[in-house]
Protein backbone atom coordinates (compact mmCIF):
# COMPACT_ATOMS: atom_id res chain seq x y z
CA UNK A 1 0.00 0.00 0.00
CA UNK A 2 1.49 3.26 -0.83
CA UNK A 3 2.26 5.98 2.15
CA UNK A 4 -0.37 8.09 2.74
CA UNK A 5 -0.05 11.72 3.23
CA UNK A 6 -1.55 14.69 5.27
CA UNK A 7 -3.32 16.81 2.90
CA UNK A 8 -4.81 18.89 5.04
CA UNK A 9 -5.40 20.94 8.81
CA UNK A 10 -8.22 22.74 10.33
CA UNK A 11 -6.91 24.54 13.58
CA UNK A 12 -9.87 25.91 15.55
CA UNK A 13 -9.90 28.15 18.92
CA UNK A 14 -12.62 27.66 20.80
CA UNK A 15 -13.52 29.87 24.21
CA UNK A 16 -16.17 27.47 26.65
CA UNK A 17 -17.69 29.11 29.76
CA UNK A 18 -18.14 26.96 32.48
CA UNK A 19 -20.94 27.22 33.88
CA UNK A 20 -20.18 28.95 37.02
CA UNK A 21 -17.00 30.31 38.28
CA UNK A 22 -14.58 27.90 40.30
CA UNK A 23 -11.74 28.79 43.12
CA UNK A 24 -8.98 27.10 44.20
CA UNK A 25 -5.93 27.84 46.50
CA UNK A 26 -4.73 29.88 44.04
CA UNK A 27 -7.52 32.08 44.09
CA UNK A 28 -8.04 32.15 47.68
CA UNK A 29 -4.10 33.57 48.24
CA UNK A 30 -4.08 36.34 45.93
CA UNK A 31 -2.91 34.75 42.88
CA UNK A 32 -4.93 34.17 40.01
CA UNK A 33 -8.71 35.07 39.32
CA UNK A 34 -11.62 32.48 39.52
CA UNK A 35 -11.65 30.29 36.98
CA UNK A 36 -14.89 31.19 34.44
CA UNK A 37 -13.45 29.33 31.22
CA UNK A 38 -11.53 26.82 29.30
CA UNK A 39 -9.58 27.99 26.03
CA UNK A 40 -9.06 25.24 23.36
CA UNK A 41 -7.19 24.87 20.90
CA UNK A 42 -8.78 21.71 18.28
CA UNK A 43 -6.91 19.95 15.18
CA UNK A 44 -8.44 18.24 12.27
CA UNK A 45 -6.29 16.51 10.34
CA UNK A 46 -7.31 14.92 6.68
CA UNK A 47 -5.07 12.73 4.43
CA UNK A 48 -4.82 12.20 1.10
CA UNK A 49 -6.67 8.80 1.36
CA UNK A 50 -9.41 10.32 3.48
CA UNK A 51 -8.40 9.09 6.50
CA UNK A 52 -9.39 11.78 9.49
CA UNK A 53 -7.94 12.47 13.18
CA UNK A 54 -9.42 15.06 15.82
CA UNK A 55 -6.97 16.03 18.57
CA UNK A 56 -6.59 19.32 21.19
CA UNK A 57 -5.39 20.89 23.69
CA UNK A 58 -6.22 23.77 26.19
CA UNK A 59 -4.93 26.49 28.55
CA UNK A 60 -7.14 28.22 31.41
CA UNK A 61 -6.91 31.77 32.83
CA UNK A 62 -4.21 32.35 30.13
CA UNK A 63 -2.51 31.28 26.86
CA UNK A 64 -5.22 30.08 24.47
CA UNK A 65 -4.32 32.35 21.96
CA UNK A 66 -0.59 31.85 21.88
CA UNK A 67 -1.00 27.81 21.84
CA UNK A 68 -3.63 29.01 18.52
CA UNK A 69 -1.20 31.36 17.16
CA UNK A 70 2.27 29.31 17.45
CA UNK A 71 0.80 26.18 16.26
CA UNK A 72 -1.07 28.73 12.84
CA UNK A 73 2.96 29.51 12.47
CA UNK A 74 4.80 25.91 12.06
CA UNK A 75 1.52 23.63 11.25
CA UNK A 76 2.27 23.60 7.25
CA UNK A 77 5.48 22.37 7.83
CA UNK A 78 2.97 18.86 8.65
CA UNK A 79 1.76 19.30 4.98
CA UNK A 80 2.39 16.73 2.57
CA UNK A 81 4.42 14.34 5.21
CA UNK A 82 3.05 10.47 6.48
CA UNK A 83 0.51 10.58 8.97
CA UNK A 84 1.96 7.52 10.40
CA UNK A 85 5.61 8.69 11.19
CA UNK A 86 4.16 10.60 14.27
CA UNK A 87 7.33 11.08 16.12
CA UNK A 88 8.90 12.38 12.94
CA UNK A 89 5.99 14.83 12.39
CA UNK A 90 6.42 16.03 15.89
CA UNK A 91 9.93 16.63 16.10
CA UNK A 92 9.36 18.71 12.66
CA UNK A 93 7.11 20.99 13.91
CA UNK A 94 9.66 21.25 17.47
CA UNK A 95 12.48 22.62 15.01
CA UNK A 96 10.01 24.87 13.44
CA UNK A 97 9.39 26.45 16.45
CA UNK A 98 12.67 26.23 17.66
CA UNK A 99 13.39 29.32 19.24
CA UNK A 100 10.31 29.20 21.51
CA UNK A 101 12.30 26.27 23.42
CA UNK A 102 10.92 22.52 24.10
CA UNK A 103 8.25 23.29 26.70
CA UNK A 104 5.20 25.51 28.10
CA UNK A 105 3.18 27.24 24.97
CA UNK A 106 5.26 25.62 21.96
CA UNK A 107 4.59 21.93 23.23
CA UNK A 108 0.91 22.61 24.53
CA UNK A 109 0.47 24.06 20.72
CA UNK A 110 2.03 21.44 18.55
CA UNK A 111 0.01 18.93 21.67
CA UNK A 112 -3.12 19.28 19.68
CA UNK A 113 -1.62 17.93 16.40
CA UNK A 114 0.47 15.23 17.83
CA UNK A 115 -2.98 14.12 19.78
CA UNK A 116 -4.76 14.33 16.24
CA UNK A 117 -2.45 12.36 14.56
CA UNK A 118 -2.83 9.78 17.26
CA UNK A 119 -6.64 9.52 16.58
CA UNK A 120 -5.88 8.66 13.14
CA UNK A 121 -3.79 6.19 13.41
CA UNK A 122 -6.34 4.32 15.56
CA UNK A 123 -9.34 5.52 13.42
CA UNK A 124 -7.75 4.12 10.62
CA UNK A 125 -7.07 0.59 11.92
CA UNK A 126 -10.50 0.89 13.20
CA UNK A 127 -9.11 0.33 16.73
CA UNK A 128 -10.02 2.49 19.94
CA UNK A 129 -6.73 4.22 20.49
CA UNK A 130 -6.16 2.28 23.97
CA UNK A 131 -6.32 -1.42 21.84
CA UNK A 132 -3.96 0.61 19.64
CA UNK A 133 -1.66 1.31 22.31
CA UNK A 134 -2.11 -2.17 23.73
CA UNK A 135 -4.40 -2.00 26.74
CA UNK A 136 -4.15 -3.77 30.08
CA UNK A 137 -7.51 -2.98 30.76
CA UNK A 138 -10.80 -2.10 29.47
CA UNK A 139 -11.78 -0.13 31.86
CA UNK A 140 -10.01 2.58 35.21
CA UNK A 141 -11.06 3.98 38.24
CA UNK A 142 -13.02 7.34 38.28
CA UNK A 143 -12.93 10.08 40.56
CA UNK A 144 -14.48 13.45 40.54
CA UNK A 145 -12.91 16.64 40.80
CA UNK A 146 -15.48 19.51 39.69
CA UNK A 147 -17.80 19.59 42.56
CA UNK A 148 -14.70 19.88 45.16
CA UNK A 149 -13.51 23.58 44.30
CA UNK A 150 -13.12 26.09 47.89
CA UNK A 151 -15.78 28.47 46.13
CA UNK A 152 -18.09 25.40 47.46
CA UNK A 153 -19.81 25.43 50.84
CA UNK A 154 -18.84 21.65 52.88
CA UNK A 155 -22.98 21.17 52.15
CA UNK A 156 -22.33 21.95 48.52
CA UNK A 157 -19.29 19.72 48.25
CA UNK A 158 -21.24 16.81 49.87
CA UNK A 159 -24.46 17.72 47.80
CA UNK A 160 -22.29 17.06 44.81
CA UNK A 161 -20.20 14.65 46.05
CA UNK A 162 -23.35 12.52 46.87
CA UNK A 163 -24.11 12.93 43.05
CA UNK A 164 -21.29 12.04 41.32
CA UNK A 165 -21.11 8.49 43.58
CA UNK A 166 -24.70 8.17 42.73
CA UNK A 167 -23.83 8.67 38.95
CA UNK A 168 -21.41 5.85 39.06
CA UNK A 169 -17.86 7.66 40.08
CA UNK A 170 -15.98 5.81 42.70
CA UNK A 171 -13.62 8.41 44.41
CA UNK A 172 -13.87 12.04 45.12
CA UNK A 173 -11.12 15.04 45.18
CA UNK A 174 -11.27 17.84 47.08
CA UNK A 175 -9.64 21.50 47.17
CA UNK A 176 -7.48 22.37 50.11
CA UNK A 177 -5.30 25.51 50.83
CA UNK A 178 -7.30 27.96 52.40
CA UNK A 179 -5.44 30.94 54.07
CA UNK A 180 -6.06 29.40 56.83
CA UNK A 181 -5.15 25.51 57.54
CA UNK A 182 -7.34 24.69 60.16
CA UNK A 183 -10.48 25.40 57.66
CA UNK A 184 -8.79 23.05 55.17
CA UNK A 185 -8.98 20.44 58.16
CA UNK A 186 -12.43 20.66 59.28
CA UNK A 187 -13.78 20.58 55.83
CA UNK A 188 -12.12 17.29 54.63
CA UNK A 189 -12.82 15.35 58.06
CA UNK A 190 -16.35 16.98 57.27
CA UNK A 191 -16.50 14.92 54.38
CA UNK A 192 -14.68 12.16 55.07
CA UNK A 193 -17.31 11.76 57.75
CA UNK A 194 -20.01 12.32 54.77
CA UNK A 195 -18.54 9.57 52.35
CA UNK A 196 -17.29 7.20 54.78
CA UNK A 197 -15.09 4.60 53.32
CA UNK A 198 -15.03 6.43 49.63
CA UNK A 199 -11.84 7.10 48.55
CA UNK A 200 -10.95 10.43 48.61
CA UNK A 201 -8.32 12.69 47.34
CA UNK A 202 -6.90 16.23 48.63
CA UNK A 203 -5.50 18.85 46.38
CA UNK A 204 -3.17 22.11 47.74
CA UNK A 205 -2.79 23.47 44.19
CA UNK A 206 0.79 24.52 45.05
CA UNK A 207 -0.21 26.61 48.09
CA UNK A 208 2.15 25.64 50.65
CA UNK A 209 6.12 26.24 51.46
CA UNK A 210 7.92 22.98 52.52
CA UNK A 211 7.48 23.72 56.24
CA UNK A 212 3.51 24.19 56.40
CA UNK A 213 3.40 21.21 53.63
CA UNK A 214 5.10 18.77 55.78
CA UNK A 215 2.90 20.20 59.14
CA UNK A 216 -0.37 19.40 56.75
CA UNK A 217 0.68 16.01 55.39
CA UNK A 218 1.04 15.03 59.12
CA UNK A 219 -2.09 16.73 59.71
CA UNK A 220 -3.93 14.86 57.20
CA UNK A 221 -2.84 11.41 57.69
CA UNK A 222 -5.82 10.87 59.58
CA UNK A 223 -7.94 10.70 57.28
CA UNK A 224 -7.13 7.59 55.13
CA UNK A 225 -6.66 9.81 51.79
CA UNK A 226 -5.63 8.49 48.72
CA UNK A 227 -3.04 11.42 47.83
CA UNK A 228 -2.16 14.70 48.84
CA UNK A 229 -1.73 16.91 45.29
CA UNK A 230 0.88 19.69 44.51
CA UNK A 231 1.35 20.48 48.17
CA UNK A 232 4.37 22.74 46.82
CA UNK A 233 5.49 24.79 44.42
CA UNK A 234 5.09 22.37 40.81
CA UNK A 235 8.83 22.84 39.98
CA UNK A 236 10.62 21.80 43.63
CA UNK A 237 10.88 18.39 42.54
CA UNK A 238 13.49 17.73 45.75
CA UNK A 239 10.17 19.39 47.70
CA UNK A 240 8.00 16.39 46.50
CA UNK A 241 10.51 14.16 46.70
CA UNK A 242 11.42 14.15 50.60
CA UNK A 243 7.18 14.68 51.04
CA UNK A 244 6.95 11.17 49.62
CA UNK A 245 9.67 9.35 51.34
CA UNK A 246 8.40 10.60 54.65
CA UNK A 247 4.47 10.21 54.37
CA UNK A 248 2.05 7.00 54.11
CA UNK A 249 -0.39 9.17 52.32
CA UNK A 250 0.93 8.75 48.56
CA UNK A 251 2.19 12.60 47.25
CA UNK A 252 0.65 13.77 43.70
CA UNK A 253 2.16 15.95 41.63
CA UNK A 254 3.07 16.55 37.79
CA UNK A 255 0.15 18.13 36.34
CA UNK A 256 1.76 21.40 36.06
CA UNK A 257 4.79 20.50 34.15
CA UNK A 258 5.07 21.04 30.41
CA UNK A 259 7.92 18.60 29.46
CA UNK A 260 9.62 14.67 29.67
CA UNK A 261 12.83 16.86 30.99
CA UNK A 262 10.74 18.69 33.97
CA UNK A 263 8.93 15.46 34.86
CA UNK A 264 12.06 13.16 34.95
CA UNK A 265 13.51 15.93 37.70
CA UNK A 266 10.93 14.46 39.67
CA UNK A 267 12.46 11.12 38.84
CA UNK A 268 16.09 11.85 39.53
CA UNK A 269 15.08 13.83 42.87
CA UNK A 270 13.93 10.26 43.95
CA UNK A 271 10.37 10.83 44.03
CA UNK A 272 8.44 7.71 45.00
CA UNK A 273 4.74 9.00 44.74
CA UNK A 274 2.13 9.59 41.88
CA UNK A 275 2.69 11.26 39.07
CA UNK A 276 -0.20 12.62 37.00
CA UNK A 277 1.06 14.36 33.46
CA UNK A 278 -1.24 15.83 31.28
CA UNK A 279 -0.94 14.57 27.70
CA UNK A 280 -1.85 18.53 26.04
CA UNK A 281 0.54 20.09 28.27
CA UNK A 282 3.34 17.66 27.81
CA UNK A 283 3.50 18.35 24.75
CA UNK A 284 0.89 15.43 23.59
CA UNK A 285 0.37 11.68 23.67
CA UNK A 286 4.28 11.09 21.75
CA UNK A 287 5.66 12.64 24.45
CA UNK A 288 3.05 11.24 27.21
CA UNK A 289 4.14 7.45 26.47
CA UNK A 290 7.78 8.37 26.51
CA UNK A 291 7.15 9.56 30.26
CA UNK A 292 4.62 7.14 31.19
CA UNK A 293 7.78 4.29 29.89
CA UNK A 294 9.98 6.14 32.37
CA UNK A 295 7.68 6.26 34.85
CA UNK A 296 6.85 2.69 34.93
CA UNK A 297 10.02 1.92 35.08
CA UNK A 298 10.52 3.81 38.04
CA UNK A 299 7.50 2.06 40.06
CA UNK A 300 5.51 5.43 39.56
CA UNK A 301 1.74 5.04 40.08
CA UNK A 302 -0.09 7.35 37.50
CA UNK A 303 -3.25 9.41 37.89
CA UNK A 304 -3.16 11.83 34.39
CA UNK A 305 -4.74 15.42 35.24
CA UNK A 306 -8.25 16.51 32.87
CA UNK A 307 -8.58 15.73 30.07
CA UNK A 308 -10.40 12.44 30.16
CA UNK A 309 -11.09 11.91 26.56
CA UNK A 310 -7.63 11.69 26.07
CA UNK A 311 -6.38 9.66 28.98
CA UNK A 312 -8.88 6.85 29.64
CA UNK A 313 -6.92 5.40 26.77
CA UNK A 314 -3.82 6.17 28.17
CA UNK A 315 -4.16 5.08 31.64
CA UNK A 316 -5.60 1.56 30.13
CA UNK A 317 -2.44 1.27 28.49
CA UNK A 318 -0.54 2.08 31.66
CA UNK A 319 0.96 -1.37 33.43
CA UNK A 320 -0.51 -0.54 36.94
CA UNK A 321 -3.88 0.76 36.95
CA UNK A 322 -4.46 4.47 37.22
CA UNK A 323 -7.34 6.46 38.22
CA UNK A 324 -8.96 8.96 35.63
CA UNK A 325 -10.15 12.26 36.88
CA UNK A 326 -13.25 13.48 36.02
CA UNK A 327 -14.67 16.76 34.76
CA UNK A 328 -17.98 16.87 32.91
CA UNK A 329 -16.67 20.57 31.80
CA UNK A 330 -15.63 19.65 27.87
CA UNK A 331 -19.11 17.45 27.52
CA UNK A 332 -20.46 20.46 25.15
CA UNK A 333 -17.53 20.05 22.87
CA UNK A 334 -18.28 16.35 22.30
CA UNK A 335 -21.54 14.40 20.22
CA UNK A 336 -20.57 10.84 23.01
CA UNK A 337 -20.39 10.36 26.79
CA UNK A 338 -17.92 7.97 28.24
CA UNK A 339 -19.84 5.34 29.78
CA UNK A 340 -19.09 5.83 34.01
CA UNK A 341 -20.61 2.69 36.57
CA UNK A 342 -19.69 1.13 39.12
CA UNK A 343 -16.80 3.43 40.20
CA UNK A 344 -15.16 3.01 36.93
CA UNK A 345 -14.69 4.50 33.04
CA UNK A 346 -15.13 2.37 30.41
CA UNK A 347 -12.95 2.62 27.18
CA UNK A 348 -15.33 3.31 24.14
CA UNK A 349 -15.16 0.68 21.72
CA UNK A 350 -15.72 3.42 19.02
CA UNK A 351 -12.06 3.80 16.94
CA UNK A 352 -9.39 6.12 18.11
CA UNK A 353 -10.49 8.56 20.98
CA UNK A 354 -13.96 7.84 20.13
CA UNK A 355 -15.32 11.20 19.71
CA UNK A 356 -17.00 13.10 17.22
CA UNK A 357 -16.90 17.05 17.61
CA UNK A 358 -20.12 18.63 18.03
CA UNK A 359 -22.70 21.71 16.70
CA UNK A 360 -22.14 23.33 20.18
CA UNK A 361 -17.93 23.11 19.37
CA UNK A 362 -18.53 24.90 16.27
CA UNK A 363 -20.86 27.80 18.32
CA UNK A 364 -18.37 28.04 20.77
CA UNK A 365 -15.62 28.58 17.83
CA UNK A 366 -14.04 31.66 17.56
CA UNK A 367 -11.12 31.68 14.99
CA UNK A 368 -9.94 28.98 12.50
CA UNK A 369 -7.48 28.56 10.12
CA UNK A 370 -6.73 25.74 7.42
CA UNK A 371 -3.90 24.61 5.81
CA UNK A 372 -3.38 22.36 2.61
CA UNK A 373 -6.29 21.59 0.23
Amino acid sequence: MPADRIRSLKLSHVVLPLPSPVSDAKVLTGRQKPLTETVLLFVEVETEQGHQGMGFSYSKRAGGPAQYRHLAEVAEVAIGQDPSDIAKVYESLMWAGASVGRSGVATQAVAALDVALWDLKARRADLPLAKLLGAHRDSCRVYNTSGGFLQASVEEIKQKSTASLEAGIGGIKIKVGQPDWKEDLRRVAAIREHLGDTPLMVDANQQWDRARARRMCRELEQFDLVWIEEPLDAWDAVGHADLSRTFDTPIATGEMLTSVPEHMALIDAGYRGIVQPDAPRIGGITPFLRFATLASHAGLALAPHYAMEIHLHLAAAYPTEPWVEHFEWLNPLFDERIDIRDGRMFVPDRPGLGFTLSESMRSHTEDTVTFGA
